[in-house]
């Protein structure tokens, strides 16, 4: 690292060191506390898909991303070959999120393809790292209206989003980049799980 930077080498190599630490330690955390809402949520995505439904996933910015990633994973394919599976990120359509935004508030932008999208037996998955998120929380009070099932993946103490779903998975930190980490990871586990259940 150069000298014009401000940081030196030794100073970034413990900046690093210490984001794995925390990272690892986050995930040790995670790993030993109950995992059973990991499983109940892929569970009823599975049992979703195989009734011919479909997964709503959504958040805002990281968690968005996060959002668009496991569609990804889902319509086109994580390890195994197998058909494609039903899956809808509803942060990817730029024309829906900016008219709706306009129209019926930033609050309003998920919960309004909820209401356009779901149906009974599909599942809606927000994403929320601080568990406050006013769009997340809206759009699973809407799916829950509608006979969709609900799961919640957030941060902090799960906030109302948390009470909001019927599963609730939570990890439990104040540090949200630490929180996306284990996210991630958390949607690659379901992720493997439901194509293990088509694979």
């Amino acid at each position: 690292m150069s000298a014009e930077s401000g940081v030196g080498v030794v100073d970034g190599a413990a900046r690093v060191r210490a984001s794995l630490t925390g990272a690892i330690a986050l995930h040790q955390q995670t790993r030993d506390a109950e995992l059973q809402p990991v499983v109940d949520a892929a569970a009823a995505i599975v049992r979703s898909i195989a009734a011919g439904g479909k997964l709503l996933v959504f958040g805002n910015g990281g968690s968005a991303a996060d959002a668009q990633h496991m569609a990804a994973e889902l319509v086109g394919r994580f390890e195994r070959n197998r058909r494609g599976l039903a899956a809808i990120a509803l942060t990817s359509d730029a024309s829906v999120l900016t008219s709706v935004g306009n129209d019926e508030g930033f609050e309003r932008v998920f919960a309004r393809q909820v209401e356009a999208l779901g149906r009974p037996g599909d599942v809606a998955l927000g994403i929320s790292t601080s568990g406050r998120s006013a769009n997340v929380v809206a759009a699973l009070t809407a799916a829950r209206a509608r006979g969709v099932e609900t799961v919640a993946l957030t941060g902090r103490d799960g906030g109302e989003a948390g009470r909001a779903a019927a599963i609730h998975v939570n990890v439990a930190s104040d540090s949200t980049p630490r929180v996306q980490e284990v996210h991630r990871t958390l949607l690659h586990a379901i992720c493997d799980l439901v194509e293990s259940a088509f694979s």
